[in-house]
C-alpha cells in the first residue's frame, strides 16, 4: 500500500465525539469578532450557547438585506452550530442565572466595554471566583490597558488606525478598506486559538485563564511584512494598489478581456514566464534578472508587461502560464466560486435545513481533520429558540419556573 494510500490514524471517522465535545462555550458577544470565534468552537464541535437580549437579540439579526426569512445573511454567517438562550443581564436575576451558567461552563466570550462588565459583575475576575477552571476571553477595540482601551472598538476604525488602510488602495487618491471587516474576522481567530491553547493548559495546571485581545493589536501583528518593512527601515510603505511591495511582477493586469493576476514568486518563475510569453530577452535583462533588480526598476519593467498581457484573453493566458509553472489567477466573482467544483470538493457550499424543514444555504467549514470528527453543520438559531431546554438542562429550572422569568423579561 502507497503512502497516500494509507487510512488516517485512529478509528473511522464518524465513530467517536466531535473534537471538542466536551467543551461548553457561552457565548454573551455579539455582532462579529467574538462570534465567529464561537462559530469556529462550534465547528469543532463544543457545545455552544448563544446568550441574547431577549426581543432583539444580536444586533446583527437585524442588518440586512439581504435577509432569508427572519434571519439576515450577516447573522447567518457567523452563527451557526450554536444555540440561542435569551437572557437580560442588565436584569439582576438575569445576571445571577448568567453566574449560574458560568459554574458549568468551559468558556465564555465577551465583548463588554470594561465599565459595563464592572456595573454587572460580570467582569473576567469576578466570573473566575465563580468558575476557578473558567477560560474567559475577551475582545475588545483597543485591549484592557492603555490610553484607548475606553474607545468602542469597529472595524473600519481599526482599519484606519492599524495602518491597514494606509497600505491599502491605488497610489493616487484616497486610502482604502478591506471589503470584509477583516479586523473582527483575525480577532476572531486569534480568540479561538487562544481559547484552545488555555484549555490544553488548563488541563496540566489546573486553573482558569483571562484572555484579553484587541482588534487594534490583531491587525497589527496580521500585518506581517508590511509592519515589519517599517520596522526594519523607518519608512512608511506606499500604497501599491494590485501589487506587492517586495515582489515583482506579483500585480493585477489588464487581459484583452479581463483581468488576471500574474504572481511570479521567484526568479525561476520569472524565467519561465518570459520564455513562456515570447520575451525571454526580459529574462537576462540586467535590471530584471534578480528580483531585488525587478523592484527596483518596476517603472520601467510594468509598462513593458502591460500590453503583453493586453494582447492576449484571460482564459489564454491561463493556458499559457499553467503549462509553464507561473503561479497566476483570474479574478472572480461570488458567481464564480460558488459554482465551481472546487469548492463542491472541499464542502464549502452547504445545504443545511431549518426547523420547518425549509433549505437554507450556507458557507462550510474549512476544518477537514483525518480521524477526527466534526458536527454536521446547523443553521444558525432563531432568536430564544433554546431558552426553556437550556434552563431545563443546565439550571434544572421547571417550566413555571421558566415562564415567570418570560413574564418578568429576564429571559
Amino acid at each position: 500500500m502507497s503512502s497516500a494510500e494509507t487510512p488516517p490514524p485512529g478509528p473511522p471517522p464518524g465513530t467517536e465525539p466531535p473534537l471538542l465535545a466536551s467543551v461548553r462555550v457561552l457565548d454573551a458577544s455579539r455582532v462579529l469578532a467574538g462570534p465567529y470565534c464561537a462559530q469556529v468552537l462550534g465547528d469543532l464541535g463544543a457545545e455552544v450557547i448563544k446568550i441574547e437580549r431577549p426581543g432583539s437579540g444580536d444586533d446583527t439579526r437585524a442588518w440586512g438585506p439581504p435577509f432569508l426569512g427572519e434571519l439576515s445573511a450577516y447573522f447567518l454567517s457567523c452563527n451557526r452550530n450554536k444555540r440561542s438562550l435569551t437572557l437580560n443581564l442588565n436584569d439582576p436575576e438575569g445576571a445571577d442565572l448568567f453566574r449560574e451558567l458560568v459554574r458549568s461552563s468551559d468558556v465564555v466570550l465577551e465583548n463588554f466595554r470594561a465599565a459595563s462588565a464592572a456595573h454587572l459583575g460580570l467582569t473576567p475576575d469576578r466570573l473566575l471566583a465563580l468558575n476557578p477552571q473558567l477560560v474567559i476571553c475577551s475582545i475588545s477595540g483597543y485591549g484592557r490597558t492603555g490610553p484607548l482601551s475606553e474607545l468602542p472598538g469597529y472595524d473600519f476604525a481599526i482599519q484606519a488606525l492599524s495602518g491597514l488602510m494606509s497600505i491599502t488602495g491605488p497610489p493616487e487618491g484616497p486610502p482604502y478598506k478591506v471589503g470584509v471587516a477583516l479586523t473582527d474576522v483575525l480577532t476572531g481567530l486569534h480568540a479561538a486559538i487562544a481559547i484552545l491553547a488555555c484549555l490544553h493548559a488548563r488541563r496540566t495546571s489546573g486553573h482558569g485563564y483571562a484572555i484579553d485581545l484587541a482588534l487594534l493589536d490583531c491587525a497589527l501583528a496580521a500585518q506581517v511584512n508590511m509592519a515589519q518593512a517599517y520596522l526594519t527601515s523607518g519608512e512608511s510603505p506606499p500604497r501599491q494598489g494590485n501589487a506587492h511591495l517586495q515582489i515583482v511582477p506579483y500585480q493585477l493586469f489588464a487581459t484583452a478581456d479581463g483581468w488576471l493576476v500574474l504572481a511570479v514568486g521567484n526568479d525561476g518563475q520569472w524565467h519561465r514566464f518570459c520564455a513562456a510569453a515570447g520575451v525571454p530577452e526580459l529574462a537576462d535583462h540586467p535590471d530584471y534578472r534578480t528580483n531585488p533588480q525587478r523592484v527596483a526598476h518596476r517603472q520601467t519593467l510594468v509598462p513593458r508587461l502591460e500590453p503583453l498581457l493586453r494582447a492576449r484573453t484571460t482564459a489564454q493566458w491561463q493556458e499559457i502560464l499553467l503549462a509553464a509553472e507561473v503561479s497566476h489567477a483570474p479574478v472572480w466573482t461570488y458567481r464564480d466560486l460558488l459554482a465551481h467544483p472546487q469548492v463542491a470538493a472541499r464542502q464549502m457550499r452547504v445545504t443545511v435545513h431549518d426547523p420547518d424543514g425549509q433549505p437554507v444555504e450556507l458557507l462550510g467549514s474549512p476544518f477537514h481533520i483525518a480521524g477526527g470528527t466534526l458536527p454536521p453543520p446547523r443553521v444558525p438559531p432563531r432568536l430564544g429558540a433554546d431558552t426553556s431546554a437550556i434552563l431545563r438542562e443546565m439550571l434544572g429550572l421547571e417550566e413555571e419556573q421558566i415562564e415567570g422569568l418570560r413574564g418578568r423579561g429576564v429571559v
